[in-house]
């Protein structure tokens, strides 16, 4: 998913693999953990606590948890309060409730990585604040509901909004628009990035103007599950409604495209020729599909996915047609999956060797590649499309290099995407030889008061030793806009988030953290085929990413653990996948 990766051959170190025929299925996140791997002590496995709820008020109930000496420090325990959940943690000898569902899917926090004063999703990484509630890391735009703990003669008593409880998320509070500001952001971009950061500035007290100015018709939405559930509409997937985006005096022009910044004055140019004036300018325009110059690609059908009209438009016109997929990475991979029981056929062309190679490594790669293949999907690599033929205008087939004629309804193009700052080249901002925006930790461009975030920039990521990087994934999306936010607030916070995406594929989620350019060798535990391994990629002997599939929460606990500073050696996850687990208590 956008991230830069080595070219160079990869050594594996297969650790305690086993295999079998039989593969076991494991449905969309659903938490597994190997039946020879001892549950780790920063994940609640216990039942839940059944607590019998007592009305106080209306609005108002409480229950006992149980005794304070039931419960021992850095413990975190799933409550049922009136068939809701609970997280209860003990930290410090203080007692602390929050919601149990992650605000972003709905994942079970209990069942995540707790690190003192956070607990962070098992499935996508989101990152809770135990104290308050408060989402500090990403996905997904709410924090969850805090519920207020008292200790009663030796009893750990939970008090509950009835409303609170009944919620799974929490929107912090925020300022409205202010008559006597007249401060003006705006925020070029309808994804989440700019989203984020119109909240962040509510959230943080500002109250002047803020617009988002997004080239796309429909509200900012969850453009990840357009690989995913083709179908879907963009209402069902707006990452905010209408009413929420008036409520909190943030204005958004859609169908509006930037055409030129012009910083000297403080001002941008749209397609309609109007102008816009700003004080504080976040650009976030994210990616844009890159363009193949193949002989044939104007035919009817040879699609880029990058909008809900490009997926509805694909998952119509592919049903019980022959379907060519040009590359085999995520978005390349999440529709031949979507399509498979669909399409009349699925064949993917790519010129590696195995799907997700310069990413996952050729061992992960040819069990992907087998997954697919058992649902009917066929695989052309070492090859590529060298033109389209088609009949009254209509794609008829796709002529590979080495000379394959492959017949094709549709072809969808999942080549990358560049970014989409080609407006910006007269503008004084610094960009790269690629068009990144290049920015510093606080996601300030070289100009005063422009900032720029999302798949676009080229940042400092910490984690590699702050060397300028671009990653295009959904959740760091998210945190730099809350940077670009703060910064905007006069709060400036240093970005200190560690990458962290996922792909669901035929009800299989793998997850990966960190940053895998340059790695030099995979050590590899678990049972690939039976669908529970994890895979730590080491550069140098040192761990700088970790993926896997059926082990939660190992891939949350090393984004943890990452975040914090922390490290894992090669030499200690030889052995043992989760040595360096217990760890996280002491930070």
């Amino acid at each position: 998913m956008g991230q830069k990766h080595s070219k160079e051959e990869h050594s594996v170190q297969v650790v305690n693999i086993k295999r079998r025929e039989e593969s076991l299925n494991v449905y969309p996140d659903t938490i597994v953990n190997p039946p020879d791997r001892p549950v780790s002590s920063a994940v609640d496995s216990s039942s839940p606590t059944k607590a019998e709820a007592t009305k106080v008020s209306d609005n108002m109930i409480e229950v006992v948890a149980g005794d304070v000496s039931d419960f021992t420090d850095g413990e975190t325990k799933e409550v049922d309060v009136a068939e809701q959940k609970v997280l209860l943690v003990k930290e410090d000898g203080q007692f602390y409730a929050i919601g149990n569902k992650c605000s972003h899917y709905g994942a079970p926090l209990n069942k995540g990585a707790y690190c003192k004063g956070v607990v962070r999703c098992p499935w996508h990484g989101a990152c809770f604040n135990i104290k308050t509630g408060d989402i500090e890391d990403f996905p997904g735009l709410d924090s969850v509901p805090k519920f207020p703990v008292e200790i009663r003669d030796g009893k750990v008593v939970i008090k509950a909004e009835q409303a609170a409880l009944a919620s799974a998320k929490r929107v912090k509070p925020m300022v409205k628009k202010a008559a006597d500001n007249n401060k003006s952001v705006v925020l070029i971009g309808g994804g989440p990035a700019n989203v984020v950061c119109a909240e962040t500035l509510r959230q943080e007290g500002f109250t002047g103007k803020i617009v988002i100015v997004s080239k796309e018709n429909c509200l900012p939405y969850d453009r990840i599950k357009l690989s995913k559930a083709m179908s879907i509409k963009p209402e069902e997937i707006a990452l905010r409604t209408h009413q929420f985006y008036d409520e909190h005096d943030i204005e958004i022009l859609l169908s509006k495209e930037v055409t030129k910044v012009l910083p000297e004055d403080k001002k941008i140019e749209l397609n309609d020729g109007s102008e816009l004036k700003y004080d504080s300018l976040v650009i976030a325009t994210g990616g844009q599909p890159r363009q193949l110059p193949i002989p044939g690609s104007d035919l009817k059908n040879v699609y880029s996915l990058r909008t809900p009209h490009d997926a509805n438009s694909i998952a119509e016109n592919a049903q019980g047609k022959n379907v060519v997929i040009m590359g085999s990475s995520f978005i390349g991979m999440e529709v031949a999956a979507f399509l498979a029981d669909k399409a009349a056929s699925v064949s993917v062309v790519d010129l590696v060797r195995v799907p997700f190679q310069l990413t996952l490594g050729e061992e992960l790669g040819s069990y992907m590649k087998q997954m697919h293949e058992s649902k009917g999907v066929k695989f052309y690599f070492e090859t590529s499309v060298k033109e389209f033929n088609g009949e009254d205008g209509q794609l008829k087939e796709a002529v590979l290099a080495n000379g394959i004629v492959l017949p094709a309804d549709v072809c969808i193009m999942g080549v990358g995407v560049v970014p989409a700052t080609g407006f910006l080249k007269e503008s004084g901002i610094e960009l790269t030889a690629r068009g990144f925006v290049t920015v510093n930790k606080n996601m300030k461009t070289n100009i005063e008061d422009v900032y720029a975030a999302g798949d676009i920039v080229e940042f400092p990521l910490f984690t590699a030793d702050d060397q300028q990087v671009n990653i295009q994934h959904w959740q760091m999306a998210h945190q730099h806009g809350r940077i670009a936010g703060l910064s905007i607030a006069g709060k400036p916070q240093d970005i200190r988030s560690v990458p962290y995406f996922w792909t669901v594929q035929y009800g299989k989620s793998i997850r990966y953290t960190g940053y895998g350019f340059g790695y030099d060798d995979i050590v590899l535990h678990g049972d690939v085929e039976e669908n529970k391994f994890v895979a730590y990629y080491t550069k140098n002997d040192q761990v700088v990413a970790v993926a896997s599939l059926g082990w939660d929460p190992i891939v949350s606990q090393a984004a943890e653990l990452m975040s914090k500073g922390g490290t894992i050696s090669k030499e200690e996850i030889k052995e043992q996948p989760d040595s360096w687990v217990s760890r996280l208590k002491s930070y």
